[in-house]
């Protein structure tokens, strides 16, 4: 894997630019805590049984978050570039998480070790209001899904995620896609067929 252009700097500022403006002290103080990562395909990110202690910024690549159910696995969330994800229940609470994270394409990933950005958004209000978009965006994200799965049918789950994950659809494997919408790979497959046809 080469390592990527993106610079520590660059993500500061992307996360700034997504979430906050920041000073160039304050982009200074989020540079520091960032831990650059990066995951070969089919490699975890996180285990089950581990502490998460991060909250991860995808910077390129794809991946999933699963556990398992009944000795099947079942697709949580799935993410692309230049998005958010971390085992919220593990990270607040510091107890071992159930879900798994692994790298769908090789990643590259900085880290925001949870301690650190806490410390520093005690003294930096920007850094601050970063830190509770980024979980205002993951709440948003995890009750979009739960209300897809409770509230859609097939066809409306799949063109709903088409619309906030295109690049998801064109690249995840279909049996995680399939899974993420709570539907066989065969309801999938016609479903998509159903949706080129309109």
């Amino acid at each position: 894997m080469k390592l990527p252009q993106t610079t520590t700097r660059d993500i500061a500022r992307e996360l700034a630019r997504k979430y906050s403006t920041m000073t160039h002290d304050e982009l200074d103080i989020l540079e520091s805590i960032l831990v650059p990562m990066k995951f070969k395909k089919g490699e975890r990110i996180i285990s089950e049984g581990e502490t998460c202690r991060h909250i991860y910024y995808l910077d390129r690549g794809l991946i999933r978050q699963f556990y398992f159910k009944n000795g099947k696995e079942v697709t949580e969330h799935l993410g692309s570039d230049r998005s958010i994800f971390m085992c919220i229940e593990s990270l607040f609470k510091e107890e071992p998480t159930r879900l798994q994270a692994e790298a769908l394409e090789n990643s590259f990933v900085y880290g925001m070790p949870l301690t650190e950005l806490e410390r520093v958004a005690l003294h930096c209000v920007n850094i601050q209001m970063m830190f509770r978009k980024i979980l205002e965006e993951s709440l948003i994200i995890s009750q979009i899904h739960a209300d897809l799965v409770r509230f859609e049918t097939a066809q409306d789950r799949y063109r709903k995620m088409c619309k906030l994950s295109p690049q998801v659809i064109l690249r995840a494997p279909l049996v995680y896609i399939a899974s993420y919408l709570q539907m066989t790979p065969e309801t999938l497959s016609r479903v998509r067929a159903a949706t080129l046809m309109d």
